[in-house]
């Protein structure tokens, strides 16, 4: 885990930020190539109304807008939760170089958790992947949002 690594953590948690104060799963994602900012992007389902509309998928979309190429060669991926099978597939479509994440998920994790879809070996593009950075912190802001719906929920009905 690299110093930057961290600070690109960082700055993806502060996307997850943002989408937990629009009600949203807060995770947060960013693309970078060249120690570059290229595009970022929050969860963002609900405001949107669309079922794709994850962290990963936006950020992807944003870069390929801004690179003008769908496939998005030397790019790191950093996003604060494992990539569910979705967004992992669609990290091999855009030809990213790497993915680093923060926690692990546990449920739906689609690259070490429940599926290892990175490491499938007909596909045609390796993505690199390293988990764990700072892995607490992106944690601790998810289980305190889940946490906190369930007590508004069981508010609501006392």
């Amino acid at each position: 885990m690299s110093e930057k690594d961290i600070g690109w953590m960082q700055r993806a948690l502060q996307l997850a930020d943002r989408a937990q104060q629009n009600n949203e799963v807060p995770i947060g994602a960013l693309l970078v190539v060249d120690d570059e900012l290229i595009s970022e992007a929050h969860n963002s389902p609900i405001a949107m109304n669309d079922p794709t509309a994850h962290a990963e998928i936006l950020a992807l979309r944003k870069g390929g807008e801004k690179l003008g190429n769908y496939r998005l060669l030397n790019a790191t991926l950093y996003v604060t939760l494992e990539p569910c099978l979705m967004c992992a597939g669609a990290m091999v479509h855009s030809r990213i170089k790497r993915l680093v994440f923060g926690a692990a998920d546990l449920k739906a994790g689609g690259v070490i958790s429940q599926a290892n879809v990175l490491d499938l070996p007909f596909l045609n593009h390796r993505v690199t992947y390293e988990g764990g950075v700072l892995a607490e912190s992106c944690a601790h802001q998810l289980i305190q949002f889940f946490k906190n719906k369930r007590q508004m929920k069981e508010e609501k009905y006392k």
